[in-house]
């Protein structure tokens, strides 16, 4: 279900069971580690926005946690399963209703037993920005080191998400992460 608020997700993909997080205290900070109630898993798409917001932060279901989790896998040629799940705290997921287009930005949690794994979530690929339109697939971006040479987003993140998310203009991630 859609929330007005900022939701993360925390914890670790293994064996299909993922812990989710419950909703931050507002857009700034992922929130705490909570379980879920039960597992079964929220749709994904969004309710309607309201006339006064064309953007909206959305919950990170256990499908939607999945899909990224393969995004992310494919970008470097791995399996899911070479990851144990997204770093709690580093994502974000919302809805440009202007675009008709899911945003995420998330960090994966190598697998102790791929190296492979662990070698991909370094340098560029220490985090990821992930794009869906409405009845698409998600694509998934190195953008890890982004910033830190003094270079600019390579994905044009609509400005309202960047708000939405407080992220500064022609960023990639969280202010610190």
């Amino acid at each position: 279900m859609a929330s007005k608020r900022l939701f993360a997700l925390a914890g670790a993909v293994a064996c299909g069971s993922v812990v989710l997080s419950g909703c931050s205290s507002g857009p700034t900070r992922p929130a705490s580690v909570t379980k879920p109630a039960s597992t079964r898993a929220a749709p994904t798409t969004p309710s309607s926005p309201t006339t006064t917001s064309v953007t909206e932060n959305l919950t990170v279901t256990t499908a939607v946690s999945a899909a990224l989790l393969q995004a992310g896998a494919a970008l470097n040629s791995l399996q899911a399963s070479d990851y144990t799940g997204l770093a709690p705290g580093e994502t974000y997921y919302a809805y440009d209703a202007v675009t008709s287009t899911y945003w995420a930005g998330a960090a994966l949690v190598p697998s102790p037993s791929s190296m492979q794994a662990q070698v991909s979530v370094q340098d560029d690929g220490s985090y990821l920005l992930f794009d869906r339109p409405a009845n698409g697939a998600w694509e998934a971006r190195d953008v890890g080191l982004t910033g830190t040479d003094g270079s600019v987003c390579p994905v044009a993140v609509p400005p309202a998400i960047l708000a939405l998310w407080n992220w500064a203009r022609g960023t990639c991630r969280a202010p610190n992460s």
